[in-house]
């Protein structure tokens, strides 16, 4: 008997849109809880947000988010002299994330577990979600989030290399945060930037490479809808 192999699932584009906002909010507030600090990328906005709150008690990590990820596609919109559609629903995906981003927090809570064994958990789960969520945006058609929206149209339309300016990206988050930190409570906490943060920062991209393997195996990343993703954002099928 010849052995059965698994079919893989089909049209699953605008799935993996959504479950990689709600799991992409879900791994960061997790990342947060830990106390170990959060990736680069988020950082920034994270180190604002703990300023901002004792101010402004409704301002939350997750307003900070999408305020932050706004005035970054504003930016694009000068840096590359061009306008697109999905630059305006980039930012609608950054405020879906932020808002999940708050339910999460107020889910998992915000204060940091006295028990190092908790922490480390919490920091192990935030990365391995956040990674499962990223390889699912970048299978998708629909508009990421303002992060990454930001890198990969400006390598695009600049023809610059993708991973250089990745790097570049990710680099210049970090000193920001720092800076920001520095100047906003005087002091380096671990909390804001700590330990975590240089730990994602080096095994993100190699979890998310290994989870876009593994979709890639059993996940067929075609779309429910063909007709509006080719007219609305020029997604080419395999057969094209």
């Amino acid at each position: 008997m010849q052995k059965e192999t698994l079919k893989p699932i089909k049209k699953f584009n605008e799935i993996a849109y959504v479950l990689a906002t709600v799991l992409c909010s879900l791994g960061v507030s997790l990342s947060a809880k830990s106390g170990f600090g959060v990736s680069m990328v988020v950082a920034p906005a994270f180190v604002l947000s703990n300023y901002l709150q004792p101010i402004l008690p409704f301002f939350t990590f997750g307003n900070t988010e999408y305020v932050v990820q706004g005035l970054m596609i504003i930016a694009l919109v000068i840096v590359v002299r061009k306008f697109k559609i999905k630059y305006p629903l980039s930012f609608l995906t950054a405020v879906t994330y932020g808002l999940l981003l708050d339910l999460f927090r107020m889910i998992v809570g915000v204060d940091v577990p006295e028990q190092i064994y908790l922490r480390i958990i919490y920091m192990i789960l935030g990365a391995v979600i956040t990674a499962m969520a990223i390889a699912l945006y970048l299978r998708t058609y629909l508009p990421q989030q303002g992060y990454d929206l930001f890198v990969y149209e400006l390598a695009t339309e600049k023809k610059l290399n993708m991973t250089k300016v990745k790097w570049a990206y990710d680099v210049i988050s970090l000193v920001a945060a720092i800076a920001l930190m520095l100047i906003l409570f005087r002091k380096f906490d671990l909390e804001l930037i700590g330990v975590g943060t240089l730990i994602l920062t080096v095994i993100n991209t190699p979890l998310i490479s290994l989870f876009g393997n593994l979709y890639d195996k059993f996940i067929s990343f075609d779309p429910m809808f063909p007709a509006f993703a080719t007219k609305a954002f020029r997604y080419k099928t395999d057969e094209e």
